[in-house]
């Protein structure tokens, strides 16, 4: 059975399509060939019976039981035989050529006055015959049989024409099914040598749709398809030319101080071999961190199956210390809430690390950043000019720096990382005015303020990697 069904699943479709036609025709011909047929039959069968029962009764009322015959001329058929059967199943009538004519207990019956007539086939001398018996005089039957030979010719006839129309009947249905799998396939067949030069030429450019039945929705489906597969490559090809830009600033900084490092070694003072040292030192933390960065944006894959229960405090608690000992010359405000998230610690802090930075960059000397955690709410708001509304929609987009920030250090990627961070344990992350005067950033997680049993989080169903960015961490 596996082996016919995966021989049928090998064929094209248009064959299959022709052969399914011609496979329901074939047996509605057949149908009604057979029907036909046994219709025709029991028609003509009831014709002779109508008709040889007549006969016999006109030929027993003509009987005449003096002279012991009948009339030819009531037989009115040359192909019919009479005989008169006694009650003793004694055979007699000079019509009757052979006086072994078999007879049974149907005609007897008639003779012995048990039944009123009866009727049925014999065969005799491999000549079919039908046999009508009518009550003669008391004690005997009259029978009258009459050859079916004609009959049969005509069936054999009619069989032989039925067939002959079924097999006509299937080769044209095979035909008008080829016809149509063509015709009706045609659209498929473009189609499909339409999604043949897209993979062979990589051009994504949509499709044309005809019509409004199932292959153009199916065409539809595909062009929204290429749609997709064409944004995901552009945002792929922006990735890395932002990328690149973004990397060669640092690499040329870095080049050019090592080659006065190297040229000038000699008459470089100290000092200024230290600052030079620095200066590289700082540039390659910037491209670590930028590299970091597009290797967790580069991450498009949702949270592994096996995740934990994170205490969210905990978490802001390590981020707060980094952060602190990178600005010292800030106050840091913290109000934390318990609350538990399901979800990867790492991700989380890396999350909450960027906000934290990024509100450190904006705060002047002596500022205060107050973070509080309130309901799975986290709320960073720093004292620094603050975000400008043209800029508000564009703070998480990849690689987007305010003008006021291109001259600080930083890749724009961060704020991007939250809202990646953030769409993958099912949260949002926006951002807006404080009432401290500068920026504030709200990060809200779903969870619980008591401890979590250890599950996945909903995945967020968006492209996270394809939309999200941010200003300057």
């Amino acid at each position: 059975m596996s082996m016919l069904a995966g021989w049928h699943y090998r064929r094209s479709l248009a064959s299959r399509v022709t052969l399914l036609t011609t496979l329901a025709v074939g047996f509605v011909v057949a149908l009604f060939a057979v029907g036909g047929y046994f219709t025709v039959r029991a028609q003509l069968q009831s014709s002779t019976d109508s008709s040889l029962m007549q006969r016999a009764h006109i030929a027993a009322e003509s009987y005449n039981p003096i002279v012991g015959t009948i009339p030819t001329w009531v037989i009115g058929a040359g192909d019919v035989r009479v005989a008169r059967l006694d009650a003793n199943q004694q055979l007699s009538m000079p019509y009757m050529d052979d006086r072994a004519f078999p007879h049974g207990p149907s005609e007897l019956a008639v003779a012995q006055g048990t039944a009123r007539q009866s009727i049925r086939t014999i065969s005799v001398g491999g000549m079919t015959y039908r046999v009508a018996a009518v009550p003669l005089q008391r004690g005997s039957a009259l029978l009258l049989a009459q050859s079916l030979a004609s009959q049969e010719h005509v069936l054999t006839r009619l069989g032989l024409l039925m067939l002959s129309l079924g097999i006509v009947g299937v080769i044209a249905a095979g035909v008008a099914g080829w016809g149509v799998a063509t015709g009706g396939l045609r659209p498929v067949r473009r189609l499909t040598d339409d999604v043949e030069r897209i993979a062979r030429t990589e051009d994504l450019t949509p499709i044309p749709v005809e019509g409004d039945d199932e292959i153009a929705r199916l065409a539809q489906s595909f062009n929204e398809m290429l749609v997709a597969l064409s944004a995901s490559r552009d945002r792929q090809k922006q990735l890395v030319a932002d990328a690149g830009h973004e990397l060669r600033t640092p690499l040329t900084s870095m080049r050019t101080n090592i080659d006065l490092l190297t040229q000038a070694d000699q008459s470089l003072s100290s000092e200024q071999r230290a600052e030079l040292l620095d200066d590289i030192r700082a540039q390659m933390e910037e491209l670590t961190t930028l590299i970091g960065d597009l290797v967790e944006l580069a991450r498009d894959e949702p949270l592994p199956p096996v995740v934990e229960a994170v205490e969210l405090p905990e978490v802001l608690d390590h981020a707060v210390t980094r952060v602190r000992r990178r600005a010292p010359s800030l106050e840091w405000s913290v109000d934390a809430d318990p609350w538990w998230v399901v979800g990867e610690a790492a991700g989380l802090e890396r999350a909450i690390t960027n906000l934290l930075d990024n509100a450190a960059k904006w705060s002047p000397t002596g500022g205060t950043v107050r973070v509080a955690l309130k309901n799975g709410e986290l709320t960073v708001d720093d004292e620094g000019p603050g975000i400008p509304p043209a800029d508000l929609p564009h703070v998480f987009d990849r690689f987007y720096r305010a003008t006021e920030s291109r001259s600080m250090p930083g890749s724009g990627l961060g704020l991007s990382i939250v809202r990646q961070v953030a769409e993958r344990h099912a949260g949002t992350v926006s951002a807006g005015r404080s009432p401290y005067g500068g920026a504030r950033f709200v990060l809200r997680l779903p969870g619980a303020a008591t401890p979590m049993p250890r599950s996945s989080p909903s995945a967020s169903a968006s492209d996270p990697a394809g939309a999200s960015t941010g200003i300057g961490a």
